[in-house]
């Protein structure tokens, strides 16, 4: 690891539950976001990840487990979205985050800042530790050699040289656990208990669930399609 944290070693071998909502949800509130992460706490996940400076500073005002923080932000001339400039990781570190997580995959950035300066800046200036979410090899790579502390399979499948793939990215996890020594994060697709289980068979260093445990909306779209 380019920045070893405690909050990253204490992360190894569980889960992590992404507790995110649709802007036009009722979910996509603070305190409901704060209280969805307090529910996965109670019931056992070691860390949450969680996305904008608000929910961020709800949900650490009743947990200390580690927050992985993100800002998603849409730039014109870019499709990086997560995190995509020093100013949104500064916003997501002020409001409490301990990992913050940034797009790393080899897509054209937002212009002023390179991937290496983002991450340089992050551990300089504001003293975390960066997971790279990524969605191939040449991006892990490149990732690395910007000195990123952690990779996750996040992008795998949501990006336009993975769109053919669907998620989760085994065949991708089990590579990038057996190339890099930076611990391997498996995000993106994992949809039962089984699914967790063989990623950590794989080789991951922990695993994030979201729409699976929290995506209220999503899940209940899907049950009404089956219906007809």
């Amino acid at each position: 690891m380019a920045l070893p944290d405690s909050s990253l070693i204490s992360l190894k071998g569980s889960l992590i539950v992404s507790c995110q909502a649709p802007a036009e949800s009722p979910l996509h509130n603070p305190m409901v976001i704060a209280a969805m992460a307090e529910a996965a706490v109670q019931r056992g996940a070691m860390g949450v990840r969680i996305d904008s400076p608000a929910h961020i500073e709800a949900v650490r005002s009743r947990l200390t487990v580690p927050i992985i923080g993100l800002w998603k932000q849409v730039l014109d001339g870019s499709e990086v979205y997560i995190t995509p400039q020093f100013h949104h990781a500064q916003a997501v570190a002020a409001a409490g985050a301990d990992i913050i997580a940034i797009d790393a995959t080899q897509r054209p950035r937002p212009s002023g800042e390179t991937l290496t300066e983002l991450v340089s800046r992050i551990h300089a200036e504001l003293g975390k530790p960066v997971m790279a979410d990524i969605d191939s090899m040449a991006s892990a790579q490149a990732a690395v050699e910007a000195g990123v502390d952690c990779l996750g399979t996040t992008l795998y499948g949501y990006t336009a040289a993975t769109q053919a793939f669907t998620p989760p990215g085994f065949e991708l996890l089990a590579a990038l656990v057996n190339t890099f020594d930076q611990p391997c994060i498996c995000e993106g697709g994992i949809a039962s208990p089984e699914a967790t289980r063989k990623a950590l068979d794989l080789g991951a260093y922990a695993v994030v669930v979201g729409t699976a445990i929290t995506g209220i909306d999503k899940l209940v779209e899907n049950y009404c399609a089956a219906l007809g």
